[in-house]
């Protein structure tokens, strides 16, 4: 009777506990399907849903092989270096070999003075191309941390030869569109901002490095980086000495010393860059230096100086031998010699305090002498002077002896602080000449125009100024010889300059 009456207990009980269980089974299924669900979610996106998670703190990067790709335009990049004499030398060279080669130019900013150095071709002792490449990228970058931008578009009109069908793009925008960083720390105007500010990412630059560098070699249809230099190889646009010898090669003594193996080779660009190279399908081609300067009766790396069966890149040539400044500096440059010095000048031009010419003062004074003791005058001879000693330390030279001997000469200068030369860097940098000459995303009606960003330093345009106002020395020129600044002045005067 005991056990009976306990089974009818039992029975009640779990007639009572039916409904509890039933919720108890149901929760846990539904505790497990939840959790099968979040195991078919990715990892990214689970880790995303946390909060601060340093997930969420980088974007995810855009692979730069598969952005531009698909819009048929393809670039070359090349590695800047030294000072802005050689930089602009390279620009020249640059314009020329992207119209041979038919691709759009990515013009690169003005670099710190040698900031990043090649090295000596005629001693064989250079930085090779993806060492000097990945030292340009990471000195851009520096610019830009640091809002120190200004690139050599906006210094240098190159409105003749965008004319020309050559076609160049900013390096921000470049970086903007075909690597996704956010460029915004580099600009100064509006549209700048609203162009190279629109990438994803703004400190990742790590996958386009790599990339240009060519520290990953070649990518299929994406980068062809060379690595060939001025060592190797003197490129030309003649097809009739491809392959040959160049006159200039290491001699023995050097090829012991440095065991050099190697010797010196004319190339035809277009051959072996052009349609159907290895290099032609990539939408990058990658170069290092393109500095060339003759030497021994070679060229040290570019030989490209006539191209009489291409009419085209002929005019070009001869475009490219002087590129004008900006037309906000030539303006500040003629304001100066009109306003200030008003009267006929001679322009001096003493390379003092910089490498080799520290220790030649004597014979850039006694060059100065010469041409002063040559003009005659009625009155004090105006004389605006271009140097890189301070006046502070005129004290005890021949310098100092023209500043005191005030009845027979006048003596000009400019400095940095100077409002003629602020004003000149304010109206430059609102131009954003670099970004109107250039390639831009077709879709630029879409971008937000008015998207705001904070403005980079205002640049030391005192040098581009400088070399303007004694491009417009009706009195003569005398400069420091071997100087790249005294022959940039003299080819400003062949053509011109103070007259446009």
């Amino acid at each position: 009777m005991d056990s009976s009456v306990n089974r009818s207990r039992w029975r009640k009980r779990s007639q009572r506990n039916k409904p509890l269980l039933f919720s108890i089974s149901l929760l846990f299924l539904l505790s497990l399907l939840l959790l099968l669900l979040l195991l078919l979610v990715s990892s990214k996106t689970l880790t995303s849903l946390i909060p601060f998670s340093p997930k969420t703190l980088a974007p995810k990067s855009k692979n730069p092989c598969e952005t531009l790709a698909l819009a048929g335009e393809r670039f070359l990049w090349y590695a800047p270096h030294s000072g802005f004499s050689n930089q602009l030398s390279e620009l020249r060279n640059a314009i020329l070999i992207s119209a041979i080669l038919n691709r759009t130019l990515v013009v690169p900013p003005v670099l710190d003075h040698h900031a990043v150095a090649l090295g000596s071709c005629p001693k064989f002792r250079v930085k090779g191309p993806a060492e000097l490449r990945a030292a340009v990228w990471d000195h851009i970058m520096q610019l830009a941390e640091e809002r120190r931008y200004v690139s050599m578009a906006d210094i240098i009109d190159l409105s003749s030869i965008t004319s020309s069908k050559v076609r160049i793009i900013d390096f921000r925008v470049f970086a903007s569109l075909w690597c996704g960083l956010n460029m915004g720390n580099a600009c100064f105007g509006s549209l700048c901002c609203a162009i190279s500010g629109d990438g994803s990412l703004s400190t990742n630059s790590s996958p386009c490095r790599s990339l240009l560098s060519g520290s990953q070699g070649n990518v299929n249809h994406c980068i062809y980086a060379l690595e060939e230099d001025c060592r190797t190889i003197v490129w030309t646009y003649q097809q009739e000495n491809d392959g040959m010898l160049d006159k200039f090669q290491p001699d023995r003594e050097l090829q012991k010393k440095k065991k050099i193996s190697y010797v010196r080779k004319r190339r035809d660009i277009f051959k072996a860059l052009g349609p159907g190279s290895n290099a032609e399908t990539a939408t990058v081609l990658a170069l290092g230096s393109v500095f060339s300067s003759p030497y021994k009766g070679s060229e040290l790396y570019i030989d490209i100086h006539e191209a009489p069966r291409d009419p085209f890149i002929q005019s070009l040539i001869k475009k490219t031998e002087f590129l004008p400044f900006s037309p906000e500096v030539i303006a500040a440059g003629k304001e100066f010699a009109v306003q200030n010095i008003k009267e006929p000048f001679l322009c001096a031009q003493l390379r003092l305090l910089d490498g080799q010419f520290k220790n030649h003062w004597k014979s850039t004074f006694s060059a100065l002498k010469q041409k002063i003791l040559s003009l005659k005058a009625s009155g004090p001879i105006h004389i605006f002077i271009m140097t890189d000693l301070p006046t502070m330390n005129w004290t005890g030279t021949y310098l100092e002896e023209l500043k005191e001997d005030t009845k027979s000469y006048k003596l000009f200068t400019l400095r940095e602080r100077d409002d003629l030369i602020v004003q000149a860097a304010k109206k430059l940098m609102a131009a954003e000449n670099s970004l109107k000459s250039s390639f831009l995303p077709r879709n630029l009606d879409g971008i937000k125009k008015k998207r705001d960003c904070d403005r980079v330093m205002l640049p030391d345009v005192l040098l581009y100024v400088e070399e303007t106002v004694c491009s417009c020395a009706t009195m003569g020129f005398v400069g420091t010889a071997g100087s790249t600044i005294a022959e940039s002045i003299e080819i400003m005067r062949k053509n011109n300059a103070c007259e446009l």
